[in-house]
């Protein structure tokens, strides 16, 4: 038996250090996923979350990436791959109580978004 490789191209945009919690950012995350490009951007533009912002403008890079770098025609575009991986944390203190101090963790995450051209 013969295996037709098909060479699909790929194209995509990756977010570090974003200032944001990865759980955050999953929640839109799920809802753009598999959907193509221009149902997503409209996903995003009406989601009233913290992390759909930041979603939409690295949709938009990944979509001139496509576009750009790839000669990718954005009409056949579609969300394959989308997630949200935890980054370093910072930690600050705050003052509590009785001279004590509770530690405050400013969670980051690094996004990222594969597109894939449907066939």
């Amino acid at each position: 038996m013969e295996e037709t490789i098909e060479n699909v191209k790929t194209a995509e945009a990756t977010l570090k250090y974003a200032r944001i919690s990865a759980r955050k950012v999953k929640i839109v995350a799920d809802l753009i996923r598999n959907k193509n490009v221009d149902e997503a951007l409209a996903i995003v533009k009406f989601t009233p979350k913290a992390s759909s912002e930041i979603i939409e403008k690295l949709l938009k890079s990944a979509i001139a990436n496509a576009e750009n770098n790839h000669g990718m025609d954005s009409r056949k575009l579609y969300i394959d791959k989308i997630y949200a991986n935890q980054g370093p944390t910072l930690k600050r203190i705050r003052p509590a109580a009785k001279g004590s101090a509770v530690r405050i963790r400013k969670r980051t995450s690094h996004i990222t978004i594969v597109l894939k051209e449907r066939v």
